[in-house]
């Protein structure tokens, strides 16, 4: 399994080296299609049955891999420090110096020998993440051979075409979340951590205006200030000769390791755009949508909780763990109800993101057994989802011109296959498994158990996020008029990944209890050390999948809906005009008809919501290091 897990670290980079000196997209395309075929095939053969899970050895020296790293290491910090001279922004030059003189010294005085028995790792939770990224990540690429041949070609022909560096940091992305989550010794993670901030700052700046370089460089800044967080509890761990491998922090004694991954828990909520840090994530909407839905389903901010769950079992019961929880609570509290307020389909995902982000960080911070199986279950229904949402949404985008949702009103007629989808991945985000169904009812039982009062986020936010997914499915639903189908020249690249992931939400709702049987209970009791764990009785899952069966009929039945409608004139108040959604007002006027969600913006507005929860999150994080330095 060792040679697999190399394979699947190092193809992906190969790849993008590859398709860093292909020109053509002609060649380009079977490229990428090999190379999503090869990254998806071995993170499945991972999950098989009979899999070992124990993986000691590397399939090459692990020092020359080591100092291999360290060169990377020294070339990334002189680019940074020339694109800080170069963009005259002292920050990053300073965030990267106090990064490079905490770790360089002790990396060149020999800290990649400590002593490692595990260099990589192979349990349940690198298995579901990695099938996360094979996968979905995978579908990601061969959706943008479609999206940004047309992105190009039809709707930006003035940008130059960069597809070649594009293609490249996709496949670099997916390399360093592979090495992210196999990778057993943080000395690898941090600089597989480093390069997807990098990655992320290359994709968000790719259509190269002013705007796009705004928001990529504020990405680089917060995710660079979050890696300082990971260089001081790396140097923590170090300098006082603690274990620097994943699995002997969490078996350690929490006293020692407290400060440090209270510390790693700081940089996994900057890598998951938890508040104060969320902006980097909204300001990413700017960037193609094959890139929005990389950061926000199988790569990016996955890595900042994946990092939190990991770090779980050590900051269950302690301070610094309720202080992570509050900061994931008042995050999903307020984004969800920020998002009530946007009409930017992109803007809602995003908030929906953070707020299920926010979701899966209180269940790290609680740290109990039941909630980290719920923030796992939560991981896996978020990634697979929100994919596939992101992916229609940038179809409907190139279609319709806008991806407002008060201009998708009748898209079940116009585009009634991208409508099913959309719905099904709404219904996959908020009703099953509510928002999701299982994974939030677990959190509530897991915070009702350990922190009664926490609950009160969790019901007020779960209540926004129903209200906001039900405009949106009722918007692509309102039908005033005749329509014209425009679900027309969609690549089959498109149609692969919006169809396949399409059928894993609808699968993985419906399967869950194998999910949750196969992958995620043997992972907790490995974790926890226990000999036996139902998280669910067989009464509450029959009840579920009834539920889901009876939810999954309402997307289902609109698959023949454009076939079925009789679009009739409505009734106006008034004589119609013309084609019915114009009617004769007073003194010979015609007037539009328009229909239109609520988005309560002077309850609810949203820059004072967002401030607030900056200074809540603030205050918070602040309590973080001084209680965890003073203890």
């Amino acid at each position: 399994m060792s040679g697999l897990i190399s394979f699947l670290i190092a193809f992906p980079f190969l790849l993008a080296l590859v398709l860093l000196l292909t020109g053509s997209n002609r060649v380009r395309r079977p490229i990428v299609g090999i190379g999503v075929a090869a990254v998806t095939l071995g993170s499945v053969y991972l999950a098989l049955p009979g899999v070992p899970e124990q993986v000691t050895r590397l399939a090459v020296a692990p020092e020359l891999v080591s100092r291999a790293m360290l060169v990377c290491e020294g070339v990334l910090t002189l680019y940074l420090l020339w694109l800080s001279a170069r963009i005259r922004q002292p920050l990053l030059a300073l965030l990267v110096l106090v990064q490079t003189a905490l770790l360089f010294p002790l990396e060149l005085s020999g800290a990649h020998h400590v002593e490692v028995a595990r260099h990589l790792v192979l349990d349940q939770f690198s298995i579901i993440l990695g099938l996360i990224i094979g996968v979905i990540g995978g579908l990601i690429c061969l959706y943008a051979l479609d999206y940004m041949e047309e992105f190009h070609v039809h709707h930006h022909p003035e940008m130059r075409d960069g597809r070649r560096w594009f293609f490249a940091v996709l496949f670099l992305f997916l390399g360093a979340m592979f090495g992210l989550v196999f990778s057993n010794t943080l000395l690898w993670v941090y600089f597989f951590w480093e390069i997807t901030s990098l990655c992320s700052f290359w994709l968000i700046g790719y259509k190269g205006n002013d705007e796009s370089k705004r928001n990529a460089l504020r990405a680089l800044l917060m995710n660079m200030g979050g890696g300082v967080g990971f260089a001081v509890a790396l140097f923590v761990l170090i300098r006082n000769g603690g274990p620097v491998e994943i699995d002997q922090i969490v078996a350690a004694k929490p006293a020692l390791v407290l400060l440090p991954a209270a510390l790693l828990a700081f940089a996994g909520i900057t890598k998951s755009a938890q508040l104060p840090f969320s902006s980097w994530l909204l300001g990413a909407m700017v960037a193609p949508t094959p890139v929005s839905a990389l950061l926000h389903s199988s790569t990016m901010v996955n890595a900042g909780v994946y990092l939190i769950l990991r770090m779980a079992p050590v900051l269950q019961g302690t301070a610094a763990g309720l202080l992570i929880a509050l900061v994931g609570a008042c995050t999903f509290l307020i984004a969800s109800l920020a998002a009530i307020t946007a009409s930017d389909a992109k803007k809602v995902l995003a908030y929906s993101t953070i707020a299920n982000l926010g979701l899966i960080v209180l269940c790290g911070g609680i740290g109990t057994h039941e909630a980290v199986w719920a923030g796992v279950l939560l991981v896996v229904f978020h990634a697979i989802a929100k994919g596939l949402l992101f992916l229609c949404v940038g179809v409907v985008e190139h279609k319709i011109g806008s991806r407002d949702i008060n201009d998708m009103g009748g898209l079940i007629l116009r585009m009634p296959r991208i409508a099913v989808m959309l719905q099904i991945g709404m219904a996959g985000m908020f009703l099953a498994p509510f928002g999701m169904l299982i994974s939030k009812y677990a959190v509530l039982r897991a915070v009702l158990d350990s922190m009664p009062l926490m609950a009160v986020f969790i019901v007020f936010g779960s209540a926004a996020t129903l209200f906001f997914w039900i405009k949106w499915m009722g918007a692509l639903l309102i039908v005033t008029r005749p329509y014209e189908s425009v679900e027309k020249n969609i690549g089959w690249g498109k149609w692969s990944a919006m169809y396949t992931l399409s059928a894993l939400t609808f699968g993985t709702c419906m399967l869950f209890p194998l999910l949750s049987t196969y992958l995620i209970e043997p992972y907790i009791k490995t974790q926890y050390h226990l000999a036996l764990f139902t998280p669910m009785s067989e009464g509450n899952i029959i009840l579920m999948i009834i539920m889901l069966a009876l939810v999954t009929l309402f997307p289902l039945s609109f698959l023949q809906y454009g076939r079925n409608v009789k679009v009739i004139d409505p009734y106006l108040g008034g004589a119609n005009a013309e084609d019915g959604s114009r009617f004769n007002g007073a003194l010979g006027t015609t007037r539009e008809m328009s229909m239109q969600n609520y988005y309560l913006a002077s309850l609810l507005p949203e820059a004072k919501m967002m401030r607030a929860g900056v200074v809540i999150a603030c205050v918070l994080l602040a309590g973080l290091l001084l209680k965890v330095v003073v203890s």
